[in-house]
């Protein structure tokens, strides 16, 4: 099993960046190739919540193994082309919240795609991913103002 590690830290408080990251219908707007998510079994951002993610014709089915608002964020997921589990937490940090992400893939072919995906911060990588949804969270903060 592979594991990445990484963290970034959004200007907005762990509520809303909680909030921002269980929100389905915005996954798509920092997570690179999702085109939809459907088939939403339970309350967003609850324990025991299961959905399908798609890349395009790849479906990625994942449930939800712990969700503690505003806290933690732990989800199992699966495709062939990667599969594994996320292990999110929102630490408060000064007036902000630092996000750090374990990402542990199962099998051979998910290490190898995975290692592809963890090299670098450029947008389609998981950090530029998380830095681009740490900027989004500091959006919503200031909607929220």
């Amino acid at each position: 099993m592979a594991t990445t590690r990484l963290s970034a830290i959004s200007a907005a408080p762990p509520e809303i960046v909680y909030d921002l990251f269980t929100n389905l219908d915005r996954m798509k707007e920092w997570v690179g190739g999702v085109t939809k998510v459907t088939d939403v079994d339970g309350a967003l951002g609850r324990t025991g919540t299961s959905y399908i993610v798609w890349f395009g014709p790849v479906k990625s089915p994942t449930v939800v193994l712990e969700a503690e608002r505003p806290l933690r964020y732990r989800s199992r997921f699966g495709s062939w082309v990667l599969r594994g589990e996320s292990d999110t937490a929102f630490e408060p940090e000064g007036e902000g919240t630092r996000i750090r992400q374990e990402i542990r893939t199962i099998g051979w072919f998910s290490e190898i795609s995975s290692r592809v995906f963890s090299i670098g911060s450029y947008k389609g990588s998981y950090q530029g991913e998380l830095n681009e949804f740490a900027r989004l969270a500091e959006v919503e903060a200031a909607k929220a103002r």
